[in-house]
């Protein structure tokens, strides 16, 4: 088999988390867009998402810009994890909303990686800045010869 291009690494690891991340499928997320330190990730908010404001609950956002990260950060055919992650909530979401969470690698050195991940909703309002930073463990998503 021939060496993969970094794009189709980042696929075929897209491909193989994808399988078993049953938290995002059930969310109802889809994959958009995967490359190299990059991945974009949508969802509709639910009904069942809105809090006693009346607005997407907060967690529901956080979780759809970790998704996002950890696509982008697990694109390297390196396992990766969360260490550290923050957001900033900037606008309200609301039922019926279909938000995009935007990853993009800041750096990567070593053991450890800088993520920022923008959501927005169909608008293109910026809902959420949210940072986050990885760890690499042992193991990766595809076999070592690929």
């Amino acid at each position: 088999m021939s060496r993969m291009t970094p794009q189709e690494t980042a696929e075929a690891c897209a491909r193989a988390m994808w399988r078993d991340d049953r938290a995002s499928q059930e969310l109802g997320m889809s994959l958009d867009r995967v490359a190299p330190g990059e991945a974009e990730l949508s969802m509709t908010i639910t009904t069942a998402m809105s809090n006693g404001h009346g607005t997407c609950h907060g967690g529901y956002i956080f979780t759809l810009a970790d998704s996002a990260f950890a696509f982008a950060c697990n694109a390297y055919n390196q396992r990766s994890v969360a260490q550290q992650a923050s957001v900033t909530f900037i606008a309200p979401a609301f039922s019926g909303d279909r938000l995009t969470a935007s990853a993009r690698e800041v750096s990567r050195r070593g053991r450890g990686g800088i993520y920022d991940v923008r959501v927005t909703n169909q608008s293109g309002e910026v809902i959420a800045e949210f940072r986050g930073h990885s760890r690499t463990v042992k193991g990766t998503h595809l076999p070592e010869h690929v």
